[in-house]
């Protein structure tokens, strides 16, 4: 096979990805290219071809800098999944291999691919992630009787207050904006530019939709939800601190998952967790059952089949901790001013 990297793919590259059953929406070209675009950040997109020019096998790439951890390449950042598709398990390890010469080649401190499935070969494979993925019934009316009376009761809970649910795209990013940055200040993370859902409203107005649920205080929640290959993904959600005991945070998730199926989807997915966290018995209780994600990841001076990262555990996962701290206590202007301009590099 011929292992070639390119800054632009030919058109068959997205008609490979459609035909492959283990690929996400976020294979094709333009997502990798947009996340690049919007950070001016460089994609690379590995392919390989057989002897008859045939596409064979296609790994995307996006390459981050930080002052803080450094140069790394993702597949990909910013969004859940990724990693090598092929024709073969042989073809997948060609590329994968291809992607971590890459990576030595222009000086990363790690390479990460994010795969559902567990790779064979010499890799650092994360498992401390998992993702929550829920079947959807047909109707929403089967949905009320599948979560059973007590849960449809709280998610009832803040019909008290005779909230309005809106759904549409970048007329609400002002809105959901506003909730995001609250829950990701309060989290200690630094929250990612607007711009960045900008593109992505704009650019894939036809699978990425905005979910947002108000009172006449202003917006209490809000999603951003990625609906496309009958699967409804809710990769970021937030909600104001003082709504959640209201339950407004269980409202967003039953108009999520009522979308969805209104959508014609057979699969919801409620986003990665930490087993066992607070956010993944959230999850749970809705009857999301957990898939293990595998993140492949290469280290530069890393030890091959090293049980633990420097990135994730030792290293800069200390310092992450340390920072979130930090963060949370920033006044929220300054963490709203401050976060758009690093989290682009960040590794999360």
């Amino acid at each position: 096979m011929n292992i070639a990297i390119t800054p632009s793919p030919a058109a068959d590259w997205d008609a490979y990805v459609t035909a492959h059953p283990q690929a996400s929406v976020y294979h094709h070209i333009a997502w990798a290219a947009l996340a690049a675009h919007v950070f001016a950040q460089r994609a690379c997109f590995i392919e390989a071809r057989d002897e008859a020019v045939r596409l064979i096998g296609v790994l995307p790439l996006v390459q981050q800098s930080s002052l803080l951890f450094g140069r790394s390449l993702t597949s990909l950042p910013y969004f859940n999944y990724g990693g090598a598709l092929g024709d073969s398990p042989a073809v997948v390890q060609a590329l994968m291999e291809r992607a971590r010469q890459l990576a030595a080649d222009t000086g990363c401190r790690y390479l990460e691919l994010r795969d559902v499935q567990q790779q064979p070969g010499t890799w650092i494979t994360r498992t401390d992630k998992v993702t929550l993925l829920m079947s959807l019934p047909e109707t929403v009316a089967a949905l009320a009787q599948q979560l059973g009376a007590k849960l449809r009761s709280q998610t009832r809970r803040a019909d008290r207050e005779s909230p309005i649910t809106r759904v549409g795209g970048l007329e609400l990013l002002d809105d959901f904006y506003d909730v995001f940055c609250r829950n990701m200040h309060a989290l200690g993370t630094p929250v990612y530019p607007k711009r960045f859902f900008a593109a992505l409203l704009k650019r894939f107005a036809d699978s990425c939709v905005l979910l947002v649920i108000s009172t006449a205080e202003g917006p209490m929640a809000a999603g951003f939800l990625v609906i496309a290959r009958g699967r409804a993904e809710i990769p970021w959600a937030a909600c104001r601190e003082e709504a959640k005991p209201r339950g407004f945070n269980m409202k967003l998730y039953w108009e999520a998952l009522s979308l969805a199926i209104e959508r014609g989807c057979s699969v919801f997915d409620f986003g990665r967790s930490s087993a066992d966290s607070g956010t993944y018995r959230f999850k749970t209780q809705w009857g999301a059952q957990p898939a293990q994600l595998y993140w492949h990841r290469w280290e530069h001076k890393a030890a091959p089949q090293q049980a633990s990262t420097d990135n994730v555990h030792t290293g800069p996962g200390k310092l992450r901790t340390l920072l979130s701290a930090v963060w949370m206590r920033l006044p929220l202007p300054v963490a709203n001013f401050a976060g758009p301009l690093i989290s682009p590099g960040l590794p999360w």
